[in-house]
């Protein structure tokens, strides 16, 4: 059982996750990645009746298989790029409330791969909207994107969810056309249908079970397994990092509240305080105090594809909208994922480690 509250500061009262999650049908798309293994086993100790649709794990190494996430719910394989398919998984099973997560959520693969980066980011999304819109049971809806949507000017102060779309690199500009995508299904089709839509915009996520590439704590965690020094390729870029658990309540809650209360849907930033807003360098300075037996990091210039420089996001919205703000800051952020990865590296039950920190979240 969970008992985080969702406040809703408009109506005065509070829910319990338990208890507006139970039993309800949840379809969440990319369940097998990082944040949907997170996600999922959230769900499933809410009570959700939980319906994930994604390609299989890439990685031999990957949190979805090493936590048993598939036990508890029904695990369908399909690429969100297939819309017969993806239309049979809808009308087979009638969900109430989804949450759209599947994604190509890497940068640097985005260079390598645009075209298949805008099929899965771009078609991926129009697929499971028209999907929504085809489905009578669906009355809310998440679209997870990311803080990267935003035309980024370098300033020093936090984007806004009403400054202007424009990401760089494929990656980023697929997200953002992602979000316009959502944006004209809201307003053509959802909003007279009654079905609630919003899109999510996350900072950086940490936590434990996050094996990806070209990403800053699995590469601190495999160097530090290695007893090698980790590599920093830009280690005075900012970044809004926060662990995989903050946005992941935001999203339950966004998507509880618009439920129940139309006129909050809308377009919410999900990021750590000002103060937990550190550079890269700072957080493998974290990680290594925290990892302890010495492990050091280094830079190394590396004349690698654009990335921004500085990146922070303004949460007040969904702070005064919802009653939502951070839990745990950046310090205890890379604790709980150095003792994740500690487990895992033991032999230790990995689930339970999970288990017991969405409880202690929670």
């Amino acid at each position: 059982m969970l008992d985080l509250e969702l406040q809703h500061n408009s109506q005065n009262k509070k829910l319990q996750i338990e208890s507006f999650y139970k039993n309800r049908t949840v379809l969440v798309t990319g369940h097998t990645g990082f944040k949907g293994s997170w996600l999922c086993l959230m769900l499933q100790m809410a009570g959700a009746k939980v319906i994930g649709y994604a390609l299989p794990p890439q990685e031999k190494e990957n949190l979805f298989e090493l936590a048993h996430v598939g036990d508890g719910m029904v695990s369908v394989e399909g690429d969100i790029r297939d819309f017969p398919h993806l239309r049979e998984v809808f009308e087979q099973y009638q969900p109430e409330i989804v949450f759209h997560l599947a994604a190509q959520p890497i940068v640097r693969e985005s260079y390598r791969d645009p075209v298949g980066t805008y099929e899965t980011n771009v078609m991926g999304t129009v697929n499971v909207l028209e999907c929504v819109r085809m489905t009578s049971s669906v009355r809310s809806v998440l679209n997870v994107t990311t803080d990267k949507v935003y035309e980024n000017r370098e300033w020093n102060w936090g984007y806004r969810e009403i400054d202007p779309l424009d990401g760089y690199d494929p990656y980023s500009n697929s997200k953002s056309c992602s979000e316009l995508v959502t944006h004209s299904y809201k307003k053509s089709f959802l909003d007279e249908m009654g079905i609630a839509v919003s899109t999510a915009r996350a900072g950086n996520v940490i936590g434990g079970g996050d094996f990806a590439k070209d990403r800053i704590i699995p590469d601190c965690v495999r160097a530090a397994l290695a007893g090698a020094d980790i590599i920093l390729r830009n280690p005075y870029a900012v970044r809004p990092f926060q662990h995989v658990l903050e946005p992941l309540g935001a999203y339950l809650l966004i998507a509880a509240t618009q439920m129940e209360n139309p006129q909050k849907q809308g377009y919410y930033n999900v990021g750590p305080e000002d103060a937990d807003c550190v550079t890269v360098g700072e957080l493998a300075t974290c990680f290594c105090e925290s990892w302890q037996d010495g492990v050091s990091w280094k830079n190394v210039c590396e004349d690698g594809p654009h990335e921004a420089t500085f990146l922070k996001l303004d949460c007040s919205k969904i702070k005064c909208e919802l009653g939502w703000k951070p839990r745990w800051n950046i310090k205890t952020a890379v604790e709980k994922t150095v003792a994740w990865s500690k487990a895992y590296a033991s032999g230790a039950d990995v689930r339970a480690c999970m288990e017991a920190q969405i409880r202690e979240f929670m």
